[in-house]
């Protein structure tokens, strides 16, 4: 059996290869320009486009020691997902130490196998119902509010159930992360991705809703089959696994669990708990007793906060009377809750769910009667127990910044999209569809991909007479296949360690899948060449 590399290995190797690329590829640079965008809820926020006929050849900048100093520029450009990954590491460390999230899990799998006794579950098997249905719901996330650095906090719950349900880490991993980023990819309503290309393209925002909902439907049970096909032959023969021998940890957890006696009890410390909570969210009804709700490209005011104060109150009291693990599952359910709520109300970031994520952890180990040196000690080890996936994350980053600091990456863009401008419809489409794949392999962010990208991508589409939507459709899938394999996003990256699934493993085990969904996502673009749907 092959030596699979280290996942350092493998990105350092990457940091070689594009400063060898600084060496070979001449300098070149776009003249930029700022542009007022219009966002869903009708303000305007300025963005840095690249002008048109404004590339020019510059003096070419080789990266020497510069690989070093990478790591140093990408632990600082990605300084919050870092921050991100260590607070929830830490917080998760923190419950986990509670066995409040075993507990659960065993109970909810109890109850699930009483289902079996129903002839539609036996036939369809109640485990591909639940992976179905948490599927079909972090791919609407991905697809209404752009979910993808929230994922990374979920892994931690996912991956236990996943391998309670005699399942591995892997289809934890997908049930969360890759659902959201097939979500992300067949995006309807996404802010981040079709938001800013529409703007920028000079389209109505969200238009052309219709056909993205068909794509969004046809990537998600592509998604939804093959992670239940895994799944089945997983169960069957669950040696065949890539990452059998690696799940010895969650295998373990999971079965200390199952063999130690759990003693139901509630401490008195929960219940001040509780009262202090439930005060505070009571306040926070009071204060925004109507939330805003933007979807898409329309918002509704909707009572949010104060039905959430009365329902916690209400299952955490019933909670409470059961046992203070089961307070503790509930803390974690309004966590979730408020998260999906700061971000689609609140316009919640890392920040802000860093720190819900650190109270939540906080309150979840006073709750269980730990002490202010007990709940530090814990917190530390969480951090150690992740920071392997934060120091990734930093890695990783730093590859754009060789080829940034290079002068390659605009010289790689004009000669790729100059080859383009005599070519066919069909084949300029597939051109330019295969551009932002790759280009999303070293550039993951969508949103600065959009603002390099979709200002030259317009100008070629409306040469050679393809739809704008069409090349925004593009820009869409280009950005969201790669997004699961390509070692410069830190989000899959902290996943993958969270999940202590190493990158090699990972690739070896979806790349052919990535791939199915890239030829899949060429096949939904090309009608829109030759039909008209509505915005197209």
């Amino acid at each position: 059996m092959k030596r699979i590399p280290h996942t350092f290995t493998i990105v350092f190797f990457l940091i070689l290869f594009a400063a060898l690329l600084t060496w070979i590829v001449p300098g070149g640079e776009f003249v930029r320009q700022t542009v007022d965008v219009e966002n869903a809820d009708g303000s305007v926020t300025s963005r840095e486009v690249v002008q048109n006929d404004s590339f020019h050849y510059v003096d070419r900048q080789p990266q020497t020691w510069q690989i070093f100093s990478s790591l140093f520029s990408g632990f600082c450009d990605k300084a919050d997902i870092i921050i991100f990954i260590l607070m929830v590491g830490g917080a998760f460390w923190i419950l986990n130490n509670s066995h409040a999230i075993d507990i659960g899990v065993m109970a909810f799998l109890r109850r699930v196998q009483r289902l079996n006794r129903y002839l539609f579950f036996q036939k369809i098997g109640v485990e591909n119902v639940i992976i179905s249905l948490i599927m079909i719901m972090f791919s609407l996330f991905g697809a209404v509010f752009g979910m993808s650095e929230e994922t990374i906090a979920f892994v931690v719950v996912f991956v236990p159930l996943a391998i309670s349900m005699g399942y591995d880490s892997i289809v934890g991993v997908c049930m969360c992360y890759m659902a959201a980023h097939i979500g992300f990819a067949g995006a309807m309503l996404n802010p981040f991705t079709i938001g800013i290309a529409q703007g920028i393209a000079g389209l109505p925002l969200f238009s052309g809703l219709e056909y993205r909902f068909f794509c969004w439907i046809v990537l998600t049970i592509i998604g939804i089959v093959f992670v239940l096909l895994y799944a089945k032959r997983v169960k069957k023969n669950p040696e065949k696994s890539p990452v059998y021998k690696l799940d010895a940890y969650w295998r373990e957890r999971s079965q200390q669990q199952a063999e130690s006696q759990v003693v139901y009890h509630t401490t008195r410390v929960a219940w001040i708990v509780y009262s202090l909570l439930g005060a505070v969210l009571v306040w926070c009804a009071v204060r925004f007793p109507m939330t805003t709700i933007a979807v898409g490209n329309g918002s509704s005011q909707i009572c949010l906060m104060p039905v959430f104060a009365g329902l916690f109150l209400l299952t955490g009291f019933l909670a409470l009377r059961k046992s203070v693990h089961f307070f503790i599952l509930d803390l974690l359910i309004f966590t979730i809750v408020y998260l999906i709520v700061g971000v689609l109300g609140y316009d919640w970031y890392v920040m802000e769910i860093s720190a819900l994520f650190l109270a939540m952890g906080l309150l979840a180990g006073i709750a269980d009667s730990q002490r202010a040196d007990d709940l530090a000690k814990l917190f530390l080890a969480g951090c150690k127990d992740i920071l392997s996936a934060a120091l990734v994350v930093g890695l990783a980053s730093g590859i754009i910044f060789i080829l940034r600091d290079g002068k390659v990456i605009d010289t790689i863009l004009y000669g790729l999209t100059r080859s383009l401008a005599k070519a066919g419809e069909v084949t300029s489409m597939g051109a330019m569809y295969a551009f932002q794949t790759l280009l999303n392999v070293i550039m993951p962010s969508g949103s600065a991909k959009a603002a390099l990208t979709m200002p030259i991508m317009t100008q070629f589409a409306d040469l050679t007479d393809i739809s704008r939507q069409a090349v925004v459709l593009a820009f869409q899938f280009g950005d969201g296949f790669t997004n699961m394999l390509t070692p410069t996003s830190g989000v899959l990256i902290g996943c993958l360690g969270i999940a202590k699934i190493p990158y090699a493993t990972w690739l070896k085990w979806v790349w052919k899948f990535i791939l199915f969904l890239i030829v899949v996502g060429f096949l939904l673009i090309l009608p829109t060449l030759f039909v008209h749907f509505p915005g197209f």
